[in-house]
């Protein structure tokens, strides 16, 4: 049965005159430091000494310290930097600072699960997972709400860890929404999956392999491009609000039928278990020492996949077309020229 929390068993108070750490400042972490502090928090970032987020954070009313000062100091301290580095900053920063009764928290699994971070005995470990990207979290909070999140519990040393977690995901909001229970290796697990085989890698494969079949068969680019990329969003939006069969309650019959006729052709019993090796790869660990040997070695696979893909010609085209439809708010991102 899964467990769902909500404000009516989240306490804030529990927090009140212990000092937050929020470790990074970037999607997740501006979003956690300024929710907390605005909820009456005490609340430090922790930044490396030349980060360009320093000068954001301090502009946005939060004190900022060097991540081992803010780690120093704090009761809470949790590690938002990108999960790959976390160990090295844990070792070097943050162990040093650790003592008995602390608490250690995380919004992804991997670094516990996999070896990357081993805390001591003696203190709480618990996570505290948004549903939703930084700035989500951050706007809806603004607007009086919350976006769900997850919870799970590594250590309880203080026999509190999770009436601790629950106060911490008040203080984001996410207990407006609901918290579900849930633990560090399914968290990982299955994020590490959705991301691989559905949200990143299936649907970004799928995408790319639509628009090149039309393309190769003489197709313009641009109606390819819209057909298989653009009306992305329309058929996800659907989804979102009310599941499968609202997307085909609002979509025509022959979409409706196409559905039912080709997903299972696309679909088929070797995709399935391309997917079971796919989490059995992630649940053994393989993938994920195979993620930190490519970063150990300077991410040269991932840079060159990276150089590639932004290359396509689905970007190209669908670049010059978002430019044509400035309401969309289009973004550009090309790898070696920053964002815009």
């Amino acid at each position: 049965m899964t467990t769902i929390y909500y404000d009516k068993q989240a306490d804030l108070e529990r927090l009140r005159g212990r000092k937050v750490a929020v470790i990074g400042y970037g999607s997740q972490g501006h979003a956690h430091s300024l929710n907390l502090k605005e909820s009456g928090l005490d609340v430090r970032v922790g930044l490396y000494p030349g980060s360009k987020s320093w000068a954001k954070a301090e502009a946005a009313g939060l004190r900022v310290k060097t991540v081992r000062e803010a780690a120093a100091e704090s009761d809470i301290i949790m590690i938002l930097t990108p999960d790959i580095g976390q160990g090295k900053i844990y070792r070097e920063e943050i162990a040093p600072t650790m003592k008995p009764g602390k608490t250690l928290m995380f919004a992804h699994g991997f670094s516990i699960r996999f070896g990357q971070v081993v805390p001591p005995k003696d203190i709480d470990v618990s996570m505290i997972a948004p549903k939703a990207p930084g700035h989500r979290v951050r706007e809806v909070y603004v607007q009086g709400g919350g976006t769900p999140a997850l919870l799970a519990v590594y250590q309880d040393a203080s026999g509190h860890a999770k009436e601790d977690a629950l106060a911490y995901a008040k203080g984001l909001g996410c207990t407006r929404a609901g918290v579900i229970e849930t633990t560090f290796a399914e968290e990982t697990e299955t994020d590490l999956f959705g991301e691989q085989a559905v949200l990143c890698g299936g649907v970004s494969a799928l995408v790319k392999a639509g628009f090149e079949t039309l393309v190769e068969a003489g197709y313009q680019p641009e109606i390819a491009y819209f057909e298989c990329m653009h009306e992305l969003k329309l058929i996800v939006d659907l989804f979102y609000q009310g599941g499968l069969n609202y997307m085909r309650y609002s979509v025509s019959d022959t979409a409706e039928h196409g559905d039912y006729y080709a997903g299972s052709k696309l679909v088929t019993d070797e995709t399935r278990a391309v997917m079971r090796q796919l989490l059995a790869d992630i649940r053994s660990g393989a993938y994920a020492e195979e993620w930190i040997e490519e970063n150990q070695k300077g991410r040269p696979w991932f840079n060159a996949k990276r150089a590639e893909d932004a290359n396509l010609q689905i970007e190209k085209v669908g670049r010059e077309l978002r430019r044509m439809m400035p309401w969309l708010n289009p973004k550009e991102v090309i790898p070696g020229q920053g964002g815009a």
